[in-house]
């Protein structure tokens, strides 16, 4: 019988995230390494882990997997979230693209400079109720059912809650004006693995702090600041 899951990271949300949202949207328990120190990083680096030399990092299955993108899409494959056929899967990848979107312009915040984080956050907030929002209440009006895809709980949908709740800790009202989607948030909460997840004591990571912020700083050698959008 295959282990759990490992997962090699910082400890806190980063790229990592999306993957921990996955695996307990499917019910899988998983561990984690979490990089603390440069040598840490080194040793993945000697032993070859990190075929493209970075993280996340992720042992699955007899297989050390790298690119996030390569390691959710067989989670949701693995464990019957990437819907039914071509088709539903090809619609996955397209609302999981959008929604990736929207989260790299959140993913970068904790590193801005002080005076870049106000302007990024209303750009944040202008994108998710101008582009990304709009976007996914229509899909939720035009086939009236409960999920983004077949009418099945997806990849999809467990990304999109993700972003919206990260979104919120931006504007707490930013739901405002979508009805579906406030619906569709309540909905997919109260999934049980969700549920489970969203309660205290998960491994799903806080708002990044300095400290976050500090420790991938060290790691990696990060000596700038990110530029807001």
């Amino acid at each position: 019988m295959a282990g759990k899951p490992k997962l090699y990271y910082f400890d806190g949300r980063g790229k990592m995230e999306s993957i921990r949202w996955l695996l307990a949207a499917a019910g899988v328990e998983f561990e984690e390494e979490f990089l603390e120190t440069r040598e840490q990083y080194e040793k993945l680096l000697q032993d070859g882990s990190l075929l493209f030399q970075q993280v996340p990092m992720v042992e699955i299955d007899g297989m050390k997997m790298v690119q996030t993108r390569a390691i959710l899409s067989y989670i949701a494959a693995k464990y019957n979230l990437y819907g039914k056929d071509l088709k539903e899967r090809a619609l996955i990848d397209m609302y999981v693209g959008g929604t990736d979107d929207l989260m790299g312009f959140i993913l970068i915040f904790p590193f801005l400079s002080a005076e870049d984080k106000e302007k990024q956050r209303a750009f944040i907030v202008e994108k998710a109720t101008s582009r990304y929002f709009p976007a996914y209440e229509k899909v939720l009006k035009d086939h009236g059912q409960d999920f983004l895809v077949g009418n099945n709980f997806s990849w999809a949908d467990v990304h999109l809650l993700e972003a919206i709740l990260m979104v919120e800790e931006k504007k707490s009202d930013v739901l405002t004006g979508f009805p579906r989607l406030q619906a569709f948030k309540a909905r997919i909460s109260s999934i049980p693995t969700i549920k489970k997840f969203l309660q205290p004591g998960s491994q799903r990571k806080p708002v990044p702090d300095d400290k976050y912020v500090e420790t991938v700083r060290r790691v990696l050698r990060m000596l700038y600041d990110m530029k807001a959008n």
